[in-house]
């Protein structure tokens, strides 16, 4: 097949779990599963802005297992089918691994292809001039160059890692001379000044061949672990956890001939902390942004965002300020980047603010914990039509189950029979009890676990 004639596959990469966007960015409910701008999910912003450019039944996205289904909502969510697009990881081992089980995934369908990486959580303001700059990377990929996209650097960010180019090819491609860490405040300075530097922004374009070549030459340990552990259908979770945890700049981007940076000016973030997030989205008249239920006087540069409750602030300034059902964070907008720390000492702990939100999504529906305490656990459960659930509860426990909103079958020790809005039933912590809704419509159940 000519080169011009390639299939053209979108591999968007959504491991992860942001935790400098904590508390509304959490382990199994990860920022780019999050709607921080508009009525969109990161993840769906991201394809909504590839569609008009490539075919979106090429698309495919790389994310935890634990996060599939909720990914798979998502996508159904804005009209795209997602049986068949979304690749599980078993754990989470880094860009290179993610984009080689990628490339093995489509070479599988495809002799070669060109293919086009995109992290699933960024976002860029000018949506038609990326779009352009994606037509020409797709253009020298074919030519058989690994492209990187290079932000041009509009301040001396010391979040971001750099690239420096070397000679102009075309395009308005360059090609790379240096990956460079993330520099301090003067060394970004200066890579500003000498106006070859750019940021990296962690998007490839490439034909899967090159690539696939390129892992062989430099990192083939890891090539031939990745084609061992998929000889069955999928890795095993030990095979995949073996998997050498290494960054796609560090295994290839670093050490190829063939990379080359196409210089992009579209207004683009990583959103990668919440000071990154306020320095995206436009400020009122005293550079505040506010979300929810705010009432303030006399604050200014701060980022507030409610989620259930009232927010009121009176004579602060440059603030994070974050409420979630369940916790609130406070910080200073230029410290917020630290609450990596916070996060640390809450998986410490074992606190569930680590890992989930008051409600959590399901294959069968919802789960909301309405109180949680020593001796009383109540719980709402949403149930989607043809969807059913077994109910848990410990074993020394009281349960009582009280239908709050359609109708459902509940059965008990073989004996089933119907519950609808207002009837209840209960049982004991150790009775086998399945709940199942045959309607076409939703149901919802109220669970009160006494122990």
């Amino acid at each position: 097949m000519a080169d011009d004639q390639l299939p053209v596959y979108a591999v968007l990469l959504a491991g992860g779990s942001g935790t400098r966007l904590w508390p509304v960015s959490r382990d199994r409910q990860p920022k780019q599963l999050v709607k921080f701008i508009g009525g969109d999910s990161l993840v769906q912003n991201t394809i909504k802005r590839l569609a008009p450019v490539l075919e979106l039944e090429r698309m495919r996205v790389v994310c935890g297992r634990e996060h599939a289904h909720e990914m798979a909502r998502h996508m159904e969510g804005i009209g795209i089918r997602a049986e068949g697009r979304i690749i599980s990881e078993p754990c989470g081992r880094n860009t290179a691994p993610a984009v080689l089980l990628a490339l093995f995934h489509i070479l599988r369908q495809e002799p070669d292809a060109v293919v086009c990486i995109f992290p699933a959580d960024h976002v860029i303001e000018d949506v038609s001039g990326f779009q352009q700059r994606l037509a020409s990377a797709v253009s020298l990929a074919r030519q058989g160059h690994i492209v990187t996209f290079g932000i041009t650097p509009h301040c001396p960010e010391t979040g971001y890692g750099y690239i420096e180019t070397g000679a102009c090819i075309e395009e308005g491609a360059s090609k790379v001379r240096r990956f460079v860490e993330k520099p301090d405040r003067d060394t970004a300075q200066a890579y500003i000044e000498a106006g070859n530097f750019f940021w990296n922004s962690g998007m490839f374009a490439f034909k899967a061949s090159v690539m696939m070549d390129e892992f062989q030459r430099h990192c083939p340990e890891l090539l031939e672990k990745m084609r061992s552990a998929l000889e069955n259908e999928g890795p095993s979770d030990k095979a995949y956890a073996d998997l050498a945890g290494i960054s796609i700049d560090r295994a290839i981007m670093e050490k190829t001939e063939k990379a080359v940076v196409l210089a992009s000016d579209f207004g683009w973030s990583d959103i990668g902390s919440w000071k990154s997030l306020y320095d995206f989205l436009p400020k009122d008249e005293n550079r505040n942004v506010f979300s929810g239920d705010v009432i303030s006087k006399d604050t200014r540069g701060c980022l507030i965002r409610g989620d259930q409750r009232l927010i009121a602030t009176h004579h602060v300034s440059d603030l994070v300020i974050v409420e979630t059902m369940d916790c609130v964070f406070v910080s200073g907008m230029e410290e917020s980047r630290d609450v990596k720390d916070i996060v640390a000492a809450l998986k410490q702990r074992d606190r569930r603010e680590y890992y989930v939100h008051v409600t959590e999504h399901t294959p069968w529906g919802s789960r909301t914990t309405v109180n949680e305490s020593e001796s009383v656990t109540i719980l709402r459960l949403a149930i989607d039509p043809g969807a059913s659930i077994r109910l848990e509860a410990q074993a020394a426990s009281l349960v009582h189950v009280m239908v709050a909103g359609g109708t459902v079958q509940f059965k008990i020790a073989g004996s089933e029979r119907v519950l609808t809005k207002g009837q209840s039933a209960s049982f004991v912590g150790t009775t086998p009890v399945f709940v199942s809704n045959r309607q076409k419509n939703p149901a919802s159940i109220v669970q009160v676990e006494i122990r």
